[in-house]
This record gives C-alpha cells, structure tokens and sequence, in this order.
C-alpha cells in the first residue's frame, strides 16, 4: 500500500522567512527608486548638455567658428549693466567701438536663447536644487511686447540677481584670455558641464577644497577625496561634461580633460593639472589644453558668495 504524504503546513520559520523577505523589500524599494531618480536626473542633464553642444555648433559656424562669448573682443568678466536693453552696447556696457564693458557666464548661454531659439528649460537640471527655468513672466515691469529674444540673459546679474539661480551648466571661461574656444581648438577640451563645486551655488555653498586630493599615486588621495571634487548635482558621484567635439560623458572624476586637466580648476602655464589650483573671480585658462568651466557667483565681489 503506498505511503500517503502529509501537505506541510506553513510553519513559524515559513513565516519568519517570508517576513524578512518583505522586510528586505520594503527596506530595497526606496532605494531602488532613489537609484532610479538619480539615474533620470543624471540622463536628462546629459541630454540637455547634448542639444546645447549642438546649437554651440550652429551658433560658432554662423560666427567665425567661435563659441559663444558675449559681449564684446576686450569685455571683462562681470554683471551686465542692463540685461533688457535694446542693443548689445548698452547691454554690455561697450564703447563705441565694441571694446570694453562686461558679460557673465550665463550671457554666453544666452545667446543660443537669443539666436538659435534655445529654450530657457534646457539649462536647468533636475539635480541643481533651488535652479529654476526663467520666464518672463516671472519678470516685473517688462516692456509691452518684450520677447525673450530681447534680453541678453536668464534676468539681472550681480548683486540681487536672479540669473544665477536659472542655469545650471559652468562653461569655459572666455573672458580676460587669449584661450576663449574655437572649433579649431583640441577636440577634447572640455567645452562646458554641470556647477563648478568651488563656486556657491543656488544649492549649496562652494565646496571645501581642503577635502580634495586626486586619487592618484602621486597625490595620494582616496575614493572619498577624489570625489570631493566632483559636481554637486549628482551627489558628488561625477559630472556630465560636454566636450569640443560634441560627446557628452559622465566623468566619475573632474580630471577629465586633456592630459587628466581638472575641468574645475586652474591648470598650469604647460597644461593642465589633475588636482590644479582653486578657482576664484579673476582667474583664467593658462594655456590653450587648460578647460576652466565656471559658472556665475550670485554677486561679483567673491566667487564663494
């Protein structure tokens, strides 16, 4: 006669298995989502960077091949004396003869707004908290019929502006330099990428450079001082960095540029340098293989504030 099976109940270890199991996934779900949303972020701002390197390339083939640099062949870097106005002379505060007067970061960028029909919401990432998509509607007490084709930047720069706080991208610094960039420059320069971390920024203040040191045999640094160095709109776990010949990469590390130049500080006189030096206001590309990518400070008067 063959032997009958008894069905096993389930049984207290079943249950405590299973109640881990659910444990494990209640304590995985945020986490996974959070990958997720960091992945999103990470990949919109990387598109974003993507369609702005692509009009950079319409706007330099409609201008001498240069990139975009506004204001004027001698202009400084600074805040705009008047973002409205209805030409390029008072705009950036030049001579009659084009030389002179001041621009910003952001009013390079606003050019592709101005003349290749960019849209403000492509220069906000997710990831860069307190960064908002500017719109004029947002704006007080502008002309009947002001379009923003007529403006010369994401709003006022300087002291109480607000332009800052509507781009979310650093870009090479052209102003004050022979070094501004051209399509004939090396192909591997790094043409622009998410906030410089050494410059305050709507998010966070700027970061504490003591905690930098490549992780690279000769500095000596370790995982957690190399990104140090890192954006902090990912979560100091790298940057997109847009790049002259139109690639956009997440780099892991910020001395991603020619010869492991530091996209975020200030190379040497013979190049670039993995560590370099502090970026402040005033400095500026030492060399032609030398990416300096800032952004714009809320006020002039120091890169940290």
């Amino acid at each position: 006669m063959a032997e009958q099976h008894r069905s096993r109940g389930f049984t207290r270890a079943d249950a405590l298995v299973a109640g881990v199991i659910c444990l494990v996934l209640v304590l995985l779900v945020p986490i996974v989502q959070a990958m997720t949303e960091a992945h999103y972020i990470r990949s919109t701002c990387g598109n974003n960077l993507s369609q702005i390197g692509r009009m950079m390339l319409i706007y330099a083939n409609d201008y001498d091949d240069e990139l975009p640099r506004a204001g004027g062949p001698t202009s400084l870097y600074g805040a705009l004396g008047n973002w409205t106005a209805p030409n390029r002379y008072l705009a950036y505060g030049l001579a009659a003869d084009g030389s002179g007067g001041k621009a910003t970061i952001n009013s390079c960028f606003y050019l592709l707004v101005k003349y290749v029909e960019a849209t403000p919401k492509l220069f906000v990432c997710g990831g860069d908290k307190g960064t908002t998509e500017f719109k004029l509607s947002d704006v007080w007490g502008l002309a009947s019929g002001f379009e923003l084709i007529d403006a010369w930047d994401f709003g006022p720069s300087g002291t109480g502006g607000t332009s800052w706080k509507s781009c979310s991208y650093s870009y090479h610094l052209p102003f004050g330099s022979p070094y501004a960039l051209t399509l004939y420059d090396d192909p591997n320069l790094a043409v622009a990428a998410d906030r410089n971390p050494w410059m305050k920024s709507p998010a966070s203040d700027a970061a504490a450079w003591v905690f930098f040191t490549p992780d690279l045999p000769p500095y000596g640094g370790n995982e957690e001082s190399g990104r140090a160095g890192n954006a902090i709109s990912h979560g100091l776990d790298g940057q997109n960095v847009l790049f002259l010949d139109g690639q956009v990469r997440f780099e892991t590390r910020s001395w991603c540029g020619v010869e492991q130049d530091n996209i975020y500080a200030v190379g040497t006189t013979d190049g670039g340098h993995p560590k370099g030096v502090m970026p402040a206001l005033g400095s500026m590309p030492l060399s032609e293989t030398d990416s300096l990518l800032f952004h714009d400070p809320s006020t002039f008067g120091s890169n940290k504030r």
